[in-house]
């Protein structure tokens, strides 16, 4: 026999077996999944908490959408099951759950655990920052999500973008912001290094999860909120509570949402599952702001004719006077310990960079656009 012919029937009765053994156990339609003794493998089943309530427009379908992708994804391998805030553990219990294990995904807000880890809030937005696609590009492409990653490692945490809101809406007053001298002694729902710009600015920053907003605004226990944009404040109902909605969201200019992975049950799937869930999360990320980009505008359009709510934009002088106030707020922030600066530092610079080709490409093409 020719050496050729000898490695052709070599390979030949290789295929034949492993097809032989495919249809003993059933799999050469791929629709069961087997271990090495043709013993059916149950799906792995991984839980997936929330700060959003659940099936909410936007943040809570894009929890839902990362769990749909990596089930379909995986072939039904792993299956995730999505609880939103308040279902398994509280909005602001969604770090501890997953660091624990309790949770094997979480989707929140990464300037929600800033008590946690005072370099957390530079990865969902910084006043007068990133916009959505820089955000993206720095976390991709420009050393943030290596940062990231170093931030939530001694939780046993990996942190990935996990969607983005685009640039966000100033918020809702029952009053006009015509001064900075309006917001002092104000209370008003804001977050992250946003609410501590409010703070200097002589108002009172309050945390508080999504669905307690409402109310808050209609007992009087807040004067004002920040949530998102129109998308989402439509479905909250804040028109129902306050008069005047201001733009822009100079607090969030990009917002990045985070999708948290427990390291421990990441590193016991094999390979091709870390890259299936890998890459569910990345492409989520991508189709959460193409949402908000098209649904935004079709809301404040509601917003605007049918609830007669009132567009007011910050008057200029208030905006230079919080962006001074933002940048003295983030600048010392980024002193509280050394991975904060470490953080800052790379954003600073990304932004400094990345702003340039932001001007000559998309404000000057904006510019041109309304002429």
């Amino acid at each position: 026999m020719k050496r050729r012919d000898f490695i052709g029937a070599i390979a030949g009765a290789t295929a034949a077996t492993a097809l032989t053994a495919l249809t003993a156990c059933g799999t050469e339609s791929g629709s069961t999944q087997m271990g090495a003794d043709c013993s059916p493998q149950k799906p792995i089943k991984w839980k997936m908490v929330t700060t959003w309530p659940k099936n909410f427009p936007g943040l809570g379908t894009g929890a839902n959408n990362i769990a749909k992708l990596i089930t379909e994804m995986s072939g039904g391998r792993i299956e995730v099951k999505v609880y939103g805030a308040g279902e398994l553990v509280g909005a602001f219990e969604v770090f501890d759950a997953v660091s624990s294990g309790n949770a094997q995904l979480g989707h929140a807000g990464a300037y929600y655990w800033k008590g946690k880890i005072p370099a957390a809030a530079f990865f969902s937005a910084v006043p007068f920052g990133l916009t959505a696609n820089e955000m993206n590009a720095w976390l991709y492409y420009g050393g943030g999500l290596e940062l990231w990653q170093e931030a939530y490692k001694p939780f046993g945490l990996i942190p990935n973008p996990g969607g983005n809101s685009g640039t966000q809406m100033g918020g809702w007053f029952n009053k006009e912001i015509n001064s900075l001298d309006d917001l002092k002694g104000l209370k008003m729902r804001i977050p992250g290094l946003g609410g501590e710009v409010l703070r200097r600015a002589g108002g009172i920053p309050v945390t508080m999860p999504g669905g307690e907003l409402f109310p808050a605004l209609q007992s009087g226990a807040l004067d004002a909120t920040e949530w998102v944009g129109p998308y989402n404040d439509l479905a909250f109902g804040f028109y129902k509570t306050a008069k005047y909605y201001y733009t822009p969201g100079w607090h969030e200019p990009g917002t990045a949402m985070e999708c948290m992975i427990n390291e421990k049950a990441f590193n016991e799937l094999p390979a091709d599952l870390q890259s299936i869930v890998r890459n569910a999360i990345k492409v989520a990320n991508a189709d959460m702001l193409a949402e908000y980009t098209a649904r935004n505008q079709q809301a404040l359009h509601t917003l605007l004719t049918k609830h007669n709510v009132q567009l007011r934009h910050f008057p200029d002088s208030v905006l230079k006077e919080l962006k001074t106030i933002s940048e003295q707020v983030v600048e010392e922030e980024a002193k509280q310990d050394a991975l904060s600066a470490k953080v800052w530092a790379s954003q600073k610079a990304f932004k400094e960079q990345v702003m340039q080709w932001t001007e000559v490409s998309e404000y000057t093409f904006l510019k041109a656009r309304l002429l």
